[in-house]
């Protein structure tokens, strides 16, 4: 894991996945929820932060990364892939959102559609390395 901290909405899915990856690895997963009961996290995130926040614990995620890796194209991944490139985080796209800037809008380097799991994490940790 090279010591990074994973931070994802802690539900199912790809959430869920995700924890189970980073558990076997043995790193950290910190499940911010929704709502309010922490009950609600899926059985292998390491800390389980009941938000209470709904969707909009989406900011709060992506204001914690220093990168993102957004996997999958549900809206709540369009709104975290948003914040992060909002406050400069590079962002790795797998089987996620296509992200074409509007004409005369310089297209972002930041972001990354990766085709592979190793390439999301490579280009992230790539990144957050060369800044």
């Amino acid at each position: 894991m090279r010591g990074a901290i994973v931070v994802n909405g802690g539900l199912g899915g790809v959430m869920a996945a995700t924890a189970a990856g980073v558990k076997a690895a043995g790193g950290t997963c910190v499940a911010l929820l929704p709502g309010n009961d922490p009950d609600e996290a899926n059985p292998d995130a390491s800390i389980v932060l009941a938000s209470g926040l709904g969707e909009m614990r989406n900011a709060l995620i992506a204001r914690c990364c220093a990168a993102m890796i957004a996997i999958g194209g549900g809206w709540g991944t369009l709104s975290e892939i948003a914040f992060a490139r909002r406050l400069g985080r590079p962002v790795a796209l797998l089987h996620s959102w296509d992200m074409t800037a509007p004409a005369g809008i310089e297209r972002n380097a930041s972001l990354h559609r990766a085709a592979s799991v190793s390439d999301a994490v490579e280009w992230v940790f790539a990144q957050l390395t060369a800044g």
